[in-house]
């Protein structure tokens, strides 16, 4: 069973940066497929990034969140700077059952595995 713990979520002011990390076990190369998603309050889970072969990213979040991996630390990270009050949600990693060497994903049913969420707030 693959597990993922997030971990980095905070309270940030407006501009600022924060990097959240996800941890992945159980399986090997569980970090390569990986995603960020984040539901604000009151609205529906969005994705947010996702690593595979290459990188995507929202167009809300493009040119200020970086995601990246470690794979040797089996971790997928979420560098996010200039934060603003609309990024205010709460941030899950997400994984697949079999790993694609060949394809990233954005929609959210093309994972599995799910961390428990760590929650951002970026104040005025």
């Amino acid at each position: 069973q693959v597990q993922l713990v997030e971990s980095g979520g905070a309270l940030v002011q407006a501009g600022g940066s924060l990097r959240l990390s996800c941890t992945a076990s159980g399986r090997t190369f569980s970090n390569y497929n990986m995603g960020w998603f984040r539901q604000p309050p009151g609205k529906e889970r969005e994705f947010v990034a996702a690593i595979g072969p290459s990188t995507l990213y929202a167009d809300s979040v493009k040119g200020r969140f970086t995601i990246s991996r470690d794979m040797a630390k089996n971790t997928v990270y979420l560098q996010m700077n200039s934060l603003k009050p609309e990024d205010t949600a709460v941030y899950y990693c997400a994984t697949r059952a079999v790993t694609n060497w060949n394809s990233v994903y954005r929609a959210l049913n093309a994972y599995d595995y799910w961390g428990q969420g760590t929650q951002v707030t970026v104040s005025s």
